[in-house]
């Protein structure tokens, strides 16, 4: 008996946890944008130009820039393609620059400078978040 009522208590502790369901779709919504003129952009590619493993694509030189580190849009760009949270990301920025591998993407502070530096500078790659979307910019990837 007591064993039953511990487990439907359990579950009854867990149900409002089980009923409230995924995050609101606009809180994980994430849009990965080119510059208009840059095509053949893939998962992977945007993984390899993130991470310094990719400096240019069909002869173009890629310019990815990033929000700052406590964006929390950041955060869902290194969840959801690098599989990173921002410590590993800078970590793994730190120890490429010491072996002079390359500097991670330069930050920019909002995502209104980001739309700006993507549709102004051939070979930018950048993320905003969908609602955020406008002319001039090319979507290569939404998550």
């Amino acid at each position: 008996m007591q064993r039953r009522h511990f487990l439907l208590g359990g579950l009854a502790a867990a149900l409002p946890t089980l009923l409230a369901g995924p995050v609101h779709a606009a809180d994980e919504g994430l849009a990965v944008i080119a510059h208009p003129g840059l095509k053949g952009l893939d998962a992977e590619t945007i993984r390899r130009a993130f991470t310094g493993r990719a400096v240019e694509l069909d002869g173009q030189a890629l310019r990815p820039v990033n929000l700052p580190s406590a964006h929390p849009l950041r955060q869902r760009f290194l969840k959801a393609l690098l599989q990173q949270d921002d410590e590993a990301y800078l970590a793994y920025w730190t120890v490429r620059r010491y072996i002079g591998k390359g500097v991670p993407p330069a930050e920019l502070r909002s995502t209104a400078e980001v739309l700006d530096f993507v549709a102004r500078t051939p070979g930018a790659i950048g993320y905003v978040d969908p609602a955020e979307l406008r002319a001039g910019v090319a979507v290569v990837l939404r998550r």
